[in-house]
């Protein structure tokens, strides 16, 4: 009989600590959440937006790629960029982009519509940007001085977002600052016909 109440007793206790527990944790989950509910939503939105990426990239290939691109740094004319496409540059590499020259901290757009494919640094480039547009096509943007708030993997973009600003990351430590802007579509291709006047 004393064994049963002991057991009764042991099993009433760690029901009641379970339960206690239980109630603990709706609690603290129902205050973080009235705490916390505007990151918490935006967080979601960023995994939405990172595991639909993959069939938004399928829709954007299969449209037709740009035939003209915005100058994507802000305030610069076609007139004041060179086409140094193909330049000789350290390390035997030639120049596969155009360099767009302007203030540091300048800020960069999109140059097409699109969504964030890559964000980051490497060697050469510093802190970069990659977006994927219409037909597949990939803008590469490098030497940024910092990447744009929220701008990250899965992010959609216009030629109206803001992506970054004009630095001298990466290899161009020692140059004055600009935007390396690349295009790549079946290996890299020269964007500067492309570029018109920002509008």
């Amino acid at each position: 009989m004393a064994n049963i109440s002991v057991f009764s007793l042991s099993k009433f206790v760690f029901t009641l600590i379970l339960a206690l527990i239980a109630i603990y944790s709706w609690v603290y989950s129902y205050y973080y959440y009235q705490i916390h509910h505007d990151t918490i939503w935006l967080n979601a939105e960023s995994i939405v937006q990172k595991i639909t990426l993959p069939i938004k990239i399928a829709q954007l290939s299969s449209q037709e790629p740009l035939n003209a691109l915005q100058i994507p740094v802000l305030g610069v004319q076609q007139s004041q960029i060179a086409d140094t496409w193909g330049a000789a540059r350290s390390e035997g590499r030639s120049h596969e982009g155009v360099d767009i020259f302007a203030e540091t901290g300048t800020p960069v757009f999109a140059a097409a519509p699109g969504y964030v494919v890559r964000t980051g640094e490497n060697r050469l480039g510093g802190t970069i940007v990659f977006t994927l547009g219409p037909g597949g096509v990939r803008y590469y943007y490098a030497h940024l001085n910092k990447i744009a708030p929220g701008i990250e993997i899965g992010s959609p973009v216009d030629t109206q977002t803001i992506i970054g600003y004009v630095g001298n990351s990466g290899n161009a430590e020692n140059t004055p600052p600009h935007l390396h802007f690349g295009i790549y579509s079946n290996g890299a291709q020269n964007p500067y016909p492309l570029l018109i006047n920002r509008f």
